[in-house]
């Protein structure tokens, strides 16, 4: 019995629409936030930025401790995501994996130590060479341009299963992977090594007389910084499902931005008070975006760098307007009142008296 080709034709569309009703079937049931709508697309914001705050904790330990010019952040990032992706794609375990990025991330900043340290190459410049080298390197890791991860099982897996992805209560995870590793960045520094890497950024030459090893700090600060960095394009891509050689683009950008948006409302002393601005930050940035995106005054996706530029503009230019100056300059007083106020405290307790509480008032400690 012969069948005639509209019957086939007919058959094939059939099954054709089947495979697409069951494609976006599995798309809504396992990536519910690929497409947020509504207050959604805010929550989601919420979400990369505090994801972008461990990227953005990297970008503050070179560029505000290590004093260090450190563009190989672009790449790093990258790196991270790609050893996950294919890490996880080879079946090691989601954890591993993304300890494996962290790792990848730190010896590319180990090497672009190696070169500002043992090669004398100027620091921005050292950072251009490891960024161009990882573009390929990545390509060599993931073996194509991108790697898929929807159907892999990742860190984030039960989040995604469980359609918690751009709610209060992704937020509320990622908030407390946020602040722990703020937390440990803020302890890190206050010990004896956090503080010589701190000294060989504020004032090598002082630091070498003290005995500090300052080439060696150097290069431990950027192996942090950049393993950082890794982590946080490994969380990006387990979040929104796979790997792209381009996902790091204007990611030094992204990280500025939110170091000088936090520091500009909340400080950067002490160091705890800096690491909570730069946490802070990101979020804000990338809330700020959204909103200017999802406002209907012409904005579209390809304007993001555009408004990036504004944020950080601002964010320089603010704070030297006479009544944040003010404020700041008030701000110091008082952080120098505490200070005088802690030697005070522990200078009556070695001499075996007390200090008295009219001191306190004298120097507006309140």
């Amino acid at each position: 019995m012969l069948v005639g080709r509209e019957e086939v034709g007919d058959g094939c569309e059939r099954r054709g629409d089947v495979l697409r009703r069951e494609s976006a079937r599995w798309v809504r049931s396992h990536v519910p936030s690929v497409r947020p709508r509504g207050g959604r697309l805010m929550l989601a914001a919420i979400d990369l930025g505090l994801i972008y705050a461990l990227m953005a904790l990297g970008v503050y330990i070179t560029f505000r401790v290590l004093n260090f010019a450190d563009l190989t952040v672009d790449g790093s990032f990258v790196t991270g995501a790609a050893v996950t992706a294919t890490g996880i794609l080879g079946g090691l375990s989601p954890l591993l994996a993304t300890v494996l990025g962290f790792i990848a991330g730190g010896a590319a900043g180990v090497f672009t130590g190696l070169l500002n340290t043992m090669g004398g190459v100027n620091p921005l410049l050292a950072g251009i060479l490891t960024q161009i080298a990882l573009y390929s390197i990545n390509l060599r890791i993931m073996g194509r341009a991108n790697l898929s991860l929807l159907r892999a099982p990742t860190l984030l897996s039960a989040m995604r299963d469980a359609h918690w992805f751009a709610t209060w209560r992704s937020i509320l995870v990622f908030a407390v992977v946020a602040i722990v590793a703020g937390v440990i960045v803020t302890w890190f520094l206050t010990t004896n090594v956090g503080l010589g890497i701190q000294a060989a950024g504020d004032n090598p030459a002082m630091a070498r007389a003290q005995g500090v090893h300052t080439s060696g700090m150097v290069i431990l600060g950027l192996a942090i910084s950049n393993g950082l960095v890794a982590v946080a394009g490994s969380l990006l891509a387990q979040y929104q499902g796979f790997a792209d050689n381009s996902m790091g683009i204007g990611t030094i950008v992204m990280g500025l931005a939110s170091v000088i948006l936090g520091q500009a409302i909340i400080g950067a002393r002490p160091v705890w008070r800096a690491v909570l601005a730069v946490i802070a930050g990101s979020v804000l940035y990338r809330f700020v975006i959204q909103l200017a995106l999802s406002l209907n005054i012409g904005l579209q996706a390809t304007d993001m760098k555009v408004i990036s530029a504004v944020l950080v503009i601002a964010a320089l230019l603010i704070p030297r307007l006479p009544a944040f100056q003010q404020m700041a300059r008030r701000r110091h007083e008082r952080e120098l009142a505490q200070q005088v106020l802690a030697a005070d405290m522990a200078a009556a307790k070695l001499a075996g008296g007390v200090v008295p509480g009219a001191d306190l008032t004298e120097r507006g400690v309140t």
